[in-house]
């Protein structure tokens, strides 16, 4: 399950604050102030403006650092009318939770700015080995910073069924545990895109009583139909050509090939979740496949830790299932990684230099 939430009927969603639009939307967050970019390297550079870029510079910028946020303004839970699962703030819409980090990383001195990274690459180090990235957004501007946080999120792709994608947000959804509640005792259909959907529909089970999967091809052993059957779930082995919208806008139900409507409200689907790369090719960092066509994501260690010296990476960016809560705390946790190797760097430079004065004198 991702962590953006979706809902149907009008109920209230939840998401994670991601730097890339939802499939079947031209959502994109309301405009909001920029700062100007420095003309002096800073501490860090954040690459993304959602909670996990967020909650790692406010990290940083409370242990007194420079830090920059970039952020493309264009978050992947734009539709969603509401952030569920979150302790303290479950019902928050994405825009004002997102409004109101920036406030606290500007409120301790921190910067964000709007811009689509092109480019960020390792530059060189300083004498003293210190790492350094330069950063260049898609209006030529650059930035020089001594650690990187890779923030990006993720996109999801939807399958190619007709219709679909134009209720993504509204009535299809995808995590029982962002949005599950929402869509309780709804008619819901479970479009299957490979193995991952048996579980997903068993989640679903638990929200409603009227669930009806789709099989669209895939494969369904004996034993799963057996166990679907004890559940009450409904197995629909014709093909699929479309989600068919109702006069008031929401979805009437699923199409068959053999012309049959199954009148459903809600589709549930588990849409593939890559990693957003865009400009990001030069820092080499690994990616990894997902099983079963689930998604793709940067690889990372302990805190978002990488093979790249100054580099780490937070939230969907490596965590293709982390909620807005966990996407939040990876950040942070991040960020603290991130301030205490800057210390350790710091005072290997004021111990070179004291070296440097007293060999000199």
């Amino acid at each position: 399950m991702s962590t953006t939430t979706r809902t149907a009927r009008g109920a209230k969603n939840t998401g994670s604050a991601t730097a890339g639009a939802s499939p079947g939307t031209a959502a994109t967050a309301a405009a909001y102030a920029t700062d100007e970019l420095p003309g002096q390297t800073v501490d860090a550079v954040v690459i993304g403006g959602g909670a996990a870029g967020l909650n790692g510079a406010l990290m940083l910028v409370r242990s007194r650092r420079t830090v920059v946020v970039i952020d493309s303004g264009t978050p992947r839970n734009a539709p969603a009318d509401g952030v569920h699962g979150l302790l303290a703030l479950d019902g928050t819409p994405p825009a004002e939770l997102l409004r109101r980090g920036r406030e606290e990383v500007r409120r301790y001195g921190g910067l964000v700015v709007t811009g689509k990274v092109v480019s960020a690459a390792p530059a060189a180090p300083s004498a003293e080995g210190d790492p350094c990235f330069t950063v260049t957004l898609a209006d030529g501007s650059t930035l020089s910073a001594r650690r990187l946080l890779v923030a990006t999120g993720l996109r999801d792709v939807l399958p190619d069924v007709r219709g679909l994608a134009d209720h993504w947000g509204h009535g299809v959804v995808h995590c029982p545990y962002c949005h599950g509640w929402e869509v309780r005792d709804e008619p819901i259909g479970i479009l299957a895109v490979g193995p991952a959907s048996v579980h997903h529909a068993l989640l679903f089970r638990q929200l409603t009583d009227d669930l009806v999967y789709f099989t669209r091809g895939n494969d369904l052993d004996d034993d799963t139909r057996a166990r679907f059957a004890v559940r009450g779930i409904r197995v629909v082995d014709t093909p699929v050509t479309e989600v068919v919208t109702a006069a008031e806008g929401g979805i009437a139900g699923v199409r068959l090939s053999d012309g049959e409507l199954v009148p459903r409200s809600v589709i549930a689907v588990a849409p593939t979740m890559e990693a957003r790369t865009e400009g990001l090719a030069e820092l080499d960092l690994p990616v990894r496949d997902m099983p079963g066509g689930m998604g793709r994501h940067f690889t990372t260690g302990t805190a978002g830790t990488t093979d790249v010296p100054g580099l780490w990476v937070a939230g969907n960016a490596t965590d293709l299932s982390a909620q807005v809560g966990a996407s939040a705390a990876a950040g942070a946790l991040a960020g603290a990684h991130m301030n205490a190797d800057l210390a350790a760097a710091d005072t290997e430079a004021a111990l070179a230099a004291a070296r440097g004065r007293s060999v000199s004198a």
